[in-house]
């Protein structure tokens, strides 16, 4: 069930993440659940639906490793994460993002304030990583980047302390979510909709076709055990039908792209927001 917490003092993600759904939830709360009691996100990104429903009881996942890390620093650490991001904020500057961004640190509070302070320095906030799993985007051309939000901070830890934060698999919901009181929110890697659109430096593995599927069919197992779900996914032919073989209600969302680096290629597009319900 979604806390009553008014609206307008809801926490919002603490990163900026490529494909973020904070302007997309107006459209999607038509088609969210009424009731439930756990919520689920396996894609989890920069989490704009969990920091917008607020669930009593969350099981937050994603295959990043470094995004898990940072997660559970903010929920569990976050004073001593602000000082560590108050000194990055203090010797910003272009060589000393390429400094940061070229050292590998092993204390996860350390790991935690790199990867916050990369992701406001970099451009347009991406996350992408080379063959060898070493962080590559490029500093961002930012005047006064917000590297050390305190107060977004302190409340994205607020809510987070009371859900689970792990990393795994997307398939590895199957263990968790078991009934109707479940509501499952799938926010995969985007199926291309064109030949510049396959985005697939989010990890060091690609998200393929036979991932997708991967993804219908744990959509459909968890659907039979009367597990709500909800996936978003551009709106391609091969999306719908996989989709549509399993029964699932397709509809029709407007979205922006804002991330090309051609400008005239920005502008509205349409997605799709499909569910078991």
């Amino acid at each position: 069930m979604v806390s009553q917490i008014p609206k307008q003092t809801c926490p919002r993600p603490f990163l900026k993440w490529a494909g973020g759904k904070t302007r997309l939830i107006p459209q999607y709360e038509p088609y969210l659940p009424k009731n439930y009691q756990t919520y689920y996100e396996p894609f989890l990104g920069g989490g704009a639906l969990f920091f917008y429903l607020r669930p009593k009881k969350a099981v937050l996942t994603d295959i990043n490793f470094d995004l898990i890390t940072t997660y559970c620093c903010v929920r569990d650490r976050v004073e001593e994460l602000i000082a560590l991001l108050q000194e990055h904020k203090s010797k910003h500057n272009r060589d000393y993002y390429y400094t940061v961004r070229g050292k590998t640190v092993d204390d996860e509070l350390e790991q935690a304030a790199r990867f916050i302070y990369l992701n406001k320095t970099c451009y347009n906030g991406l996350y992408r990583v080379n063959s060898q799993g070493k962080f590559n985007v490029p500093l961002g051309k930012y005047i006064n980047p917000n590297i050390c939000q305190e107060d977004l901070l302190r409340a994205a830890s607020a809510v987070l302390s009371t859900a689970k934060i792990q990393q795994a698999d997307f398939t590895e919901v199957l263990n968790y979510a078991t009934s109707s009181d479940d509501f499952v929110f799938f926010d995969p890697p985007y199926y291309p909709i064109s030949s510049t659109s396959y985005f697939t430096g989010y990890s060091q593995n690609s998200f393929g076709e036979k991932d997708q599927e991967r993804l219908r069919n744990t959509c459909a197992e968890l659907a039979s055990n009367g597990v709500k779900v909800a996936v978003c996914n551009s709106d391609s032919e091969f999306i719908k039908k996989i989709y549509q073989e399993i029964g699932f209600n397709i509809y029709s969302i407007e979205a922006a792209r804002s991330i090309n680096s051609n400008t005239k290629k920005r502008g509205a597009i349409q997605e799709l927001l499909i569910t078991s319900y």
